[in-house]
């Protein structure tokens, strides 16, 4: 049992991995794609940096193997460029998409409401109809009671007095 607690223990920091949304793993994923590729970005930019400060010619002049080895740095730093706008729009698609899932969902539960109000009010509407019809069904109840009660005392008056004339009439 120990055991078992501990692998849950170890298992729990994983497990909010698998409780996020899908959506939102693969924007923080793409998110950290993009910071990568500006590391990478800007370490090429320090080596064009380098490559402008070389100069291997005769007196310190810069040769066209120099100029050439910046201009392929800078082109790979235009492709880095590029790639990371092609990213970033990945990026923005994503919360776009996200944007506009919380607005339909926001939308879809407007649209909830008043039906769910309007059902709220037919049925509060229906418990009060239930409540008089069940107050007009218990004074009638007690009406019938009263009635019968009456009825059953008027009986046993009546046949107190038929049975005390019956005996009054044996005596004679």
């Amino acid at each position: 049992m120990k055991k078992l607690l501990f692998c849950l223990f170890l298992l729990a920091p994983f497990a909010c991995l698998f409780a996020q949304n899908p959506d939102s793993v693969a924007y923080q994923l793409q998110r950290q794609r993009i910071n990568n590729m500006l590391a990478q970005r800007s370490e090429k930019f320090s080596q064009y940096t380098k490559s402008l400060d070389e100069h291997t010619g005769i007196f310190g002049w810069q040769t066209k193997k120099d100029i050439k080895h910046s201009g392929e740095i800078l082109m790979d730093i235009v492709r880095t460029d590029d790639s990371i706008f092609k990213e970033l729009k990945v990026l923005f698609d994503y919360k776009t998409f996200q944007q506009n899932q919380v607005q339909q969902h926001s939308q879809e539960s407007e649209n909830l409401i008043p039906g769910y109000m309007l059902t709220i009010n037919k049925l509060r509407a229906q418990n009060e109809l239930l409540l008089k019809q069940q107050k007009e069904e218990e004074n009638a109840f007690e009406k019938r009671q009263g009635y019968y009660l009456i009825l059953i005392i008027t009986l046993a008056l009546i046949s107190i007095f038929l049975f005390s004339r019956r005996k009054r009439r044996k005596r004679y």
